[in-house]
């Protein structure tokens, strides 16, 4: 339950619309609800501003749907994270309006668009193109959660240039979001160019000695720019939520 459905519930009471004892019927699971296979945090959106998200890998396609009915109920926006092409089909032919983004993994379901309330803008960067589903899961995130978002694909340290020749668009970026495999440099690199924070991602993208992105998180780990944070290998919603979290502070 988000603040305005919790405003919008106790001002119904108030008028005598609604009486308490319906009122107390939609409480009764504000902390969480117990489904047998999940306990659903309702009131995150209360606690943190935004709802629980669905991990959608290793759970069933039914559990997921089972888990949306219930959130659906209290929420205007839904997302599941790591969630495969056959499981969205279940779920995106049990709710029609349902959007599900197969490079991403990721699916998302909208009462209605979110209200941009960030401050300012994020920017998703890819260092290669085998980069972009993590830096996708990583845009669709932050714009969910009510930011302005750009994204640069494909700009990585062998072909330099190509990072310079968007100077403008980087150094107007409030947070910026730097997804990397091989050995991790970009981060490092665009770190250097701006005074916004930038979230490193390392991605598992890379040949034997990449150690499935190992190379990259310590490379970003170790990174000499200090404006940098460093989130787990192939993290793009964590890096998301992040960049939205520090895009917010100045509303808090």
């Amino acid at each position: 339950m988000n603040k305005n459905s919790l405003t919008r519930l106790l001002s119904q009471v108030a008028k005598g619309s609604l009486t308490v004892d319906n009122a107390v019927q939609q409480l009764k699971n504000i902390s969480f609800e117990d489904i047998n296979f999940a306990h659903i945090d309702h009131h995150r959106s209360l606690r943190k501003g935004f709802p629980e998200v669905i991990f959608g890998q290793g759970k069933t396609s039914k559990q997921i749907i089972g888990i949306i009915e219930k959130m659906t109920i209290h929420e205007d926006i839904i997302l599941v994270t790591r969630l495969e092409q056959e499981k969205a089909q279940k779920i995106t032919s049990t709710f029609k309006d349902a959007q599900y983004f197969q490079e991403a993994n990721f699916l998302w379901l909208k009462k209605k668009e979110p209200k941009i309330t960030g401050s300012g803008k994020i920017l998703i960067l890819s260092a290669g193109t085998s980069d972009i589903p993590v830096a996708k899961e990583a845009f669709l995130t932050a714009k969910a959660m009510g930011n302005r978002v750009e994204s640069i694909y494909d700009v990585g340290v062998a072909g330099i240039h190509r990072l310079f020749a968007h100077e403008k668009q980087i150094s107007n970026s409030a947070v910026i979001v730097v997804v990397a495999g091989m050995e991790g440099a970009l981060p490092s690199v665009v770190a250097g160019m701006v005074k916004a924070p930038v979230i490193a991602v390392p991605t598992s993208i890379g040949y034997g000695t990449s150690f499935g992105g190992v190379t990259a998180l310590l490379g970003m780990l170790n990174s000499c720019s200090s404006n940098i944070a460093v989130v787990n290998i192939d993290n793009g919603f964590g890096a998301g939520f992040m960049a939205s979290s520090i895009n917010h502070v100045s509303n808090n």
